[in-house]
């Protein structure tokens, strides 16, 4: 698992319900503040088109499963504890926060679209989850301008001798974000801004530290609870207004889910999770039909209950992940086929790819085949989603 997905949210806004759905993990619920105190790490799915049905075969997962040609690969899914006003200041669970949030590669925030908590997990009537949306990017934000305040000071101080350029400076402040200095450079020149920091006013530092938090932390929007009209009425005001065009809003039901799941695992449901549709297979009093006949209405409208999209929509759309297997086109002598199933970021190259897999493979690495087309692709030959590749190494 190379990647982590990390839920966000303010208090009680269903981040444990959602995590809970998507890893069958028992992590505690409720609608108060700081259910969750300490970050759970669980194992979610992200599903891929699975290639071995190409081959005339069906594969055999050291990891995660395959349904009817659908494989769920295991990724990290970390649910950090509640978000509160003020982080960025030590208030709430203030840094220990924040410093949990940095494990994330991908984040998904967590919002009860029904305007029924507020901002400080209590019971609301009328609360408008823009002040959610605004509350996260604000705290994030300001973490961002902290460490490049200090990272400004860094270069000033002259630290990096003498012909150091800001650009390392800012970079060694944020390597803990994963950002090199090149990609500071473009990040500057992307701004509009003079390379010299000394131009830079208030206003466009707050820029800079908000372009490089969306460079290296993108966010995807979890609509949670939007089996409610007032959820759907308060989506479809926020996906039309221009002022939120720049955000990913996925419409979720955790709650749906976990409701999915259950009855799948009690034997009265037949359920693959992420599907639009089910099947009841037990019997099942008439409360609990009326029950289910109200998600069936949520699937049919939005497709699913989203809780594999926002996963899925965060690794792969907004994260740009790609999946590839490690394969021949036959099994083994043993049978096993198509064992492995792996993420790795956009632009993969072939090379990547083998050490990946194991530094040994990569130091001996000579070529890759290409197992669909049977050609052999060289070691720089960027990797698609969904690629199917076997390595040839001398070790």
């Amino acid at each position: 698992m190379s990647y982590t997905i990390g839920l966000v949210g303010t208090p009680s806004a269903g981040k444990s319900t959602l995590f809970n759905a998507a890893t069958d993990n028992d992590v505690p619920e409720g609608a108060y503040p700081f259910t969750t105190i300490d970050p759970s790490m669980g194992e979610a799915y992200v599903r891929v088109e699975c290639a071995a049905p190409e081959f005339g075969h069906s594969c055999t997962p050291n990891h995660g499963v395959c349904r009817d040609g659908v494989r769920y690969v295991p990724t990290k899914l970390v649910d950090v504890a509640g978000l509160v006003p003020g982080a960025h200041d030590g208030k709430g669970l203030g840094n220990q926060f924040l410093t949990d949030l940095n494990e994330a590669d991908v984040l998904v925030h967590v919002i009860d679209f029904t305007g029924e908590t507020d901002l400080e997990g209590e019971p609301a009537d009328d609360h408008d989850p823009r002040e959610d949306i605004d509350v996260l990017e604000h705290e994030l934000d300001q973490w961002y301008l902290d460490i490049l305040e200090k990272g400004l000071e860094r270069y000033r101080s002259g630290y990096h001798g003498a012909d150091g350029d800001v650009e390392d400076d800012l970079a060694e402040q944020m390597s803990a974000f994963q950002i090199s200095s090149d990609e500071i450079t473009q990040v500057i020149l992307g701004q509009g801004l003079d390379p010299d920091p000394d131009t830079w006013d208030e206003d466009d530092r707050l820029a800079l530290a908000r372009a490089i938090r969306t460079r290296t932390k993108p966010m995807v929007i979890a609509a949670n609870k939007m089996d409610t009209a007032t959820a759907q009425a308060n989506y479809e005001a926020i996906t039309t207004d221009p002022d939120y065009e720049h955000l990913t809003v996925v419409p979720v039901s955790a709650h749906a889910e976990k409701a999915l799941k259950g009855g799948a695992d009690a034997g009265v449901l037949a359920y693959r999770p992420g599907d639009a549709d089910f099947s009841v297979t037990g019997d099942i009093g008439a409360e609990r039909r009326a029950a289910l006949d109200e998600i069936r209405a949520f699937l049919d409208r939005f497709g699913g209950t989203g809780v594999q999209s926002v996963l899925e929509t965060a690794l792969f759309e907004e994260l740009g992940a790609i999946a590839v297997f490690p394969g021949a086109e036959s099994p083994k002598p043993d049978g096993t086929f198509l064992q492995d199933c792996f993420v790795l970021p956009d632009g993969s190259t072939a090379e990547d790819f083998a050490y990946f897999l194991h530094t040994d493979i990569g130091d001996g690495f000579l070529h890759a085949h290409d197992v669909r087309s049977s050609r052999q692709i060289a070691a720089d030959r960027t990797l698609d989603h969904r690629d199917v590749v076997e390595i040839t190494t001398t070790n």
